[in-house]
């Protein structure tokens, strides 16, 4: 499960700086909305995916609230999933 959680956690980190960086700039300098929508929708899928497997494994792992907490915060935070990848699951497979 460790395993298909950080799968999520980078494709959910990939999508959030593929949306901010490429997908934003797209609709508001050339006025090209279409890649937002596409973007977003997968995204958003991945950040629901994400918080899904992060409360699976806080269950199944027995979590501390307050790594679980900054798990799921560090969704929202441009390379956040690459740095929780890196700190929290470096040994796991």
């Amino acid at each position: 499960m460790i395993r298909f959680f950080k799968i999520i956690a980078t494709l959910e980190g990939v999508s959030l700086l593929v949306l901010l960086f490429v997908a934003m700039p797209l609709k508001y300098i050339w006025e090209m909305p279409e890649a937002v929508r596409i973007v977003g929708m997968a995204h958003g899928l991945l950040f629901i995916g994400y918080i899904i497997l992060a409360i699976m494994l806080k269950v199944e792992e027995s979590w501390a609230w307050k790594k679980f907490l900054i798990i799921c915060a560090a969704s929202v935070i441009p390379f956040g999933t690459f740095y929780i990848e890196s700190k929290y699951f470096k040994t796991k497979a």
